[in-house]
């Protein structure tokens, strides 16, 4: 892949990821403020574990999976510029929705108003920033952009942690036309509202960039199948790989405050803190830096250097997950330790998205790029979204019965999805070099 001649200059094109991450930061914010609001919501909306994590992730990934697909279609032929606008209005308006129901299953369905919302972003963010960059650039752009996962949840987290120590989470709050509300809902309200100003900044400030690759910009389903079918094997390795690492990442963050509380004692504001912090820390370190070596071997001369960076994250998140789970079965296990473990294994584990993302890019051709990253995003949120949470829950509900065993079934959830990442990430080296190739002649 080449830079487009046509295009803005590097200093516009890193303003334009700035712009894009802050957009992303704000969707996981919204999409990640339940993490923390487990206890009240189980005490005032009389839910099960198993309940709440339907809310936290299978609500938001229903329509957020299956919507992309038709949006990554879209994103290929219309403006992508207007499609994020359109979609962050959309999503935080359906936050703020959150912060007025009054039942378990209006919740639900706010929440999936805002999947909807956010589905919109990444297909179209993924194809700007592609016709913004170099190759050799690309995957620390990706890195950047991709920052927003862990510094919005990060961010949400601690966010929330702050507010609830500012409210009371006991009685009602009256508020006008809506009467009634719990005053932890009131976060609802407080981070659907920055939305509107990152609209404002994409509508006056960024242009529709000009796509790579314009002789045939229009692609029939066919030809997407057609491609996919001759690359199947690199891509799935890929785009499962990355699922299973969001897996075990969205069980962490989803489950790790309620860890805390339950085994450690801390209170909700202080887990959130710490959980936060090292999200926000650790993270977002392990997401630029692995966009940053992804970049110098690519330099370097490796031609599969984008999936060799995913699968040495997961390799060594593997080690750590299965050490975190050894520490809970057979020692006590004190807090300290299982902090610097949980802050390691969110530095690796955060090191192959921002290199996978790249990676997809140079693996289709320009035109297509739109819709395989909507085919990627929808596995990696259906089993990573959909599926961490919920597997966290049922396992304390189902197989121990126990709520207080969520220090055994969150890490036997983490090292699953590490080692089944790690598996297919490098199962995918070799065939991800014919595709790059495949990509480049393609059209």
């Amino acid at each position: 892949m080449t830079a487009n001649p046509h295009s803005p200059s590097l200093r516009y094109a890193w303003y334009v990821v700035a712009v894009l991450m802050l957009a992303y930061i704000s969707s996981f914010i919204d999409r990640q403020v339940l993490t923390l609001l487990v206890k009240p919501l189980k005490r005032d909306f009389g839910v099960t574990d198993t309940q709440v994590g339907l809310l936290i992730g299978f609500s938001f990934a229903i329509f957020y999976t299956f919507l992309g697909i038709p949006i990554g279609r879209l994103a290929d032929r219309r403006s992508r510029k207007s499609i994020i606008m359109w979609g962050i209005l959309l999503w935080s308006f359906m936050t703020a929705i959150c912060g007025v129901t009054d039942t378990y299953n209006q919740l639900f369905l706010a929440r999936i108003g805002v999947g909807i919302g956010e589905a919109a972003l990444s297909p179209a963010a993924y194809s700007m920033i592609s016709d913004l960059f170099p190759r050799h650039k690309l995957g620390t752009a990706m890195g950047i952009y991709n920052l927003g996962v862990y510094v919005g949840s990060g961010l949400s987290i601690l966010l929330v942690a702050l507010i609830l120590k500012l409210i009371s989470v006991e009685g009602m709050w009256q508020i006008p036309v809506f009467g009634e509300i719990y005053p932890w809902q009131t976060v609802f309200l407080v981070v659907g509202a920055p939305g509107l100003l990152i609209v404002a900044l994409i509508a006056f400030t960024i242009k529709e960039p000009e796509r790579q690759q314009t002789a045939k910009a229009k692609i029939e389903m066919s030809e997407i199948r057609a491609y996919f079918s001759a690359n199947r094997f690199s891509l799935l390795s890929l785009f499962f790989g990355i699922a299973f690492m969001a897996f075990s990442s969205y069980a962490t963050t989803s489950w790790t405050p309620t860890l805390l509380v339950r085994k450690y004692g801390l209170a909700e504001a202080q887990a959130g803190l710490l959980l936060g912090a090292i999200i926000t820390i650790f993270s977002t370190a392990g997401v630029y830096l692995g966009g940053r070596y992804a970049d110098k071997l690519t330099k370097d001369g490796y031609a599969d250097a984008k999936m060799r960076v995913g699968y040495q994250g997961m390799l060594i998140g593997t080690f750590i997950s299965l050490a975190i789970l050894l520490m809970m079965l057979f020692t006590p296990a004190p807090l300290q330790l299982f902090v610097v473990l949980l802050a390691l294994n969110c530095f690796f584990t955060s090191i192959p998205y921002g290199a996978a993302t790249a990676a997809l890019q140079e693996m289709v051709p320009a035109p297509m790029r739109a819709t395989f990253s909507a085919f990627f995003l929808f596995v990696v949120n259906i089993i990573g979204l959909g599926g961490g949470p919920l597997a966290v829950g049922f396992i304390n509900d189902k197989v121990f019965g126990d709520p207080n065993m969520v220090h055994i079934s969150l890490p036997s959830t983490v090292l699953l999805g590490c080692s089944l990442s790690c598996v297919l990430l490098y199962r995918g080296l070799k065939p991800f070099i014919r595709s790059a190739e495949n990509a480049r002649l393609a059209v």
